[in-house]
C-alpha cells in the first residue's frame, strides 16, 4: 500500500509519541509498504519551527535523516495537486492538510492521521 504521513504523523513517530496509534506504527516501521511525506509538511515543519511552535531536536537536518532512514519518498506538488486543491469543499481551512488531501487524492494514497477533519473528505485515511 502507499501511505501519506500527515505532518503530526511524523512528528509523533520522531518523538515515539503515546498518541501515535500501534496501526501508524506498524506502518512506519514496515519496510514493505510505501510511505511518502509531502514537501508541504517540510514547509509547515520549517514554519513551526521558525515560530518556535515546535521544538525538534537537530532541525531540518535531523528530519531528512529521519525521512531518509524509515525510507520515505519526498513528494513534490504537482498541478494535478493544485487542481484537487481549486475543487476541494472547505470542510478545512488548513492549506498544508488541503494540500495533503489533494496528493492522497490524486495518487491514490492513504493518509495516516488522527485529524478528524481530514477525515470528512473522500479520501481514504487510517489511524
Amino acid at each position: 500500500m502507499k501511505y501519506l504521513l500527515d505532518t503530526h504523523t511524523f512528528i509523533w513517530g520522531c518523538e515515539e509519541s503515546d498518541r501515535l496509534s500501534e496501526t501508524a506504527k506498524r506502518i512506519i516501521n514496515d519496510a514493505d509498504d510505501l510511505k511518502h511525506f509531502s514537501i508541504a509538511s517540510v514547509w509547515e515543519f520549517s514554519i513551526k519551527l521558525s515560530l518556535k511552535k515546535l521544538r525538534f531536536e537537530g532541525g531540518l537536518p535531523r528530519l531528512f535523516s529521519i525521512i531518509t532512514k524509515y525510507g520515505l519518498t519526498i513528494l513534490p506538488i504537482k498541478e494535478a495537486y493544485l487542481e484537487n486543491v481549486i475543487n476541494m469543499p472547505f470542510f478545512h481551512r488548513d492549506p498544508f492538510d488541503r494540500m495533503l488531501i489533494a496528493t492522497a487524492k490524486a495518487d491514490g494514497m492513504t493518509i495516516l492521521t488522527a485529524d478528524e477533519n481530514i477525515q470528512k473528505y473522500d479520501v481514504s485515511t487510517l489511524w
